[in-house]
């Protein structure tokens, strides 16, 4: 199977029908396939409360979902990923949207930029392994007006890959937008842009454990490099190992909205001034101490994801009680806490603890390991932020291990 089949994550069922649908079009040379398709086939899409509509995925673990939150595909987009930006739009925008979908982030983007923009440019690289997937943003209907203009991009590109024939988007691109769209695996398509280009990065991988590589410690590093240094990164995640590969690449963290989830998303920047909040305070100690915090690795940036998988399972066999507190019961939260109503959980969390050399969960060394975060607060700034104290707590893990270390 091609890494363009495996990696895709629209039903299996809609991928067939709008591969025949485009395979028509092509054989028969007219339009009445495309234009026909989302009534024939209108409950193959899934219905948003806000109006507009996703997809479901294919089946993963036994489960099938829909590619979007259920209360509102669009909304989600400008929630997620245009409200957390701070664009200075009185200079030319540059964005990366990865996984690009439908195209509903990027034409969110289209959306904000032309309602805030005078004299200035934006530039859109659209970003998409599937075909079938971006010829389905052309079947659902617009959400908004500016998912037109993100439909004429998309079609050119399938008209040059031979994948579309006909040319029905009527919409006219403006001439201050530019957007490129790449039908290939984003892996590659990083490695190829610039240095220090982009004012966003979008990153909308439907799943860490469905596509990891897309979440590597590696990959991120390529992010930063071609992020400008007042950039954001936005992704829906709330995942350790995420979180944790954007520290270690070199990004600063901090927490994203929360709109249709119970956890808010991650956001990432080479400046802390440009990240409002913070993680939360248990996220924070289990990224920094637990074998949860350890980042999925893709060293030549080819690997299949499940030897990502496998190699991330290993290391975090391995670091288990020699370099990283055991994750089992989740056991870092507890340090500092007496746990007085539940000894049998104590139990299990102090033998997790006392094979990294920390006796209880009050004692002197636990203290010591957790001591940035009385300085916690839900507001960040460039000398008190999550990254900071993660990146403390991790010194300190590893001096209690190797006994090299001095309470006060």
């Amino acid at each position: 199977m091609s890494y363009e089949n495996s990696a895709r994550i629209i039903n299996d069922d809609i991928f067939d029908l709008v591969n025949e649908c485009f395979g028509q079009e092509k054989t028969s040379q007219n339009n009445e396939s495309r234009l026909n398709f989302f009534d024939t086939y209108k409950n193959y899409f899934v219905l948003t409360d806000d109006g507009s509509y996703s997809i479901n995925s294919k089946e993963i673990n036994h489960k099938v979902e829909t590619l979007h939150t259920s209360t509102g595909a669009i909304s989600e987009s400008f929630e997620k990923f245009i409200k957390p930006m701070k664009f200075d739009y009185t200079k030319d925008i540059a964005i990366l949207d990865i996984c690009a979908g439908l195209g509903y982030n990027s034409s969110a983007a289209i959306a904000d930029f032309i309602k805030n923009s005078f004299d200035s440019n934006l530039k859109v690289d659209m970003v998409e392994i599937s075909k079938a997937t971006f010829a389905c943003g052309l079947l659902v209907p617009s959400p908004i007006p500016e998912h037109d203009i993100t439909k004429k991009a998309i079609e050119d590109e399938l008209i040059r890959l031979d994948y579309a024939t006909l040319s029905l988007e009527e919409c006219e691109i403006p001439e201050n937008i530019d957007i490129n769209v790449f039908v290939e695996d984003a892996r590659q398509t990083v490695q190829n842009l610039e240095d220090n280009t982009y004012d966003a990065i979008f990153l909308d991988p439907f799943s860490q454990n469905m596509t990891p590589e897309l979440f590597s410690l590696e990959f991120f590093k390529e992010f930063k490099r071609i992020i400008k240094d007042n950039g954001i990164v936005a992704t829906y995640t709330s995942s350790a190992p995420v979180r944790a590969a954007f520290i270690e690449a070199g990004f600063y963290i901090g927490l994203g909205p929360i709109f249709g989830r119970k956890q808010g998303g991650t956001l990432a920047s080479p400046n802390p001034e440009m990240l409002d909040y913070s993680l939360p305070k248990n996220d924070e100690i289990r990224i920094a101490l637990s074998d949860v915090g350890i980042p999925f690795r893709d060293p030549d940036l080819n690997k299949s994801s499940d030897f990502i998988l496998s190699e991330r399972s290993e290391e975090r066999h391995n670091a288990r009680h020699n370099t990283k507190i055991s994750s089992a019961v989740k056991t870092p939260i507890f340090l500092g806490d007496a746990m007085e109503n539940d000894e049998k959980l104590k139990r299990r969390v102090e033998r997790n603890l006392i094979k990294m050399n920390i006796p209880s969960t009050t004692s002197p060394e636990a203290f010591y390991i957790i001591e940035c975060e009385k300085k916690y607060s839900e507001k960040q700034d460039r000398e008190n932020n999550s990254t900071a104290r993660i990146l403390d707590m991790k010194k300190r893990l590893e001096k209690v291990k190797d006994g090299d270390y001095t309470l006060t």
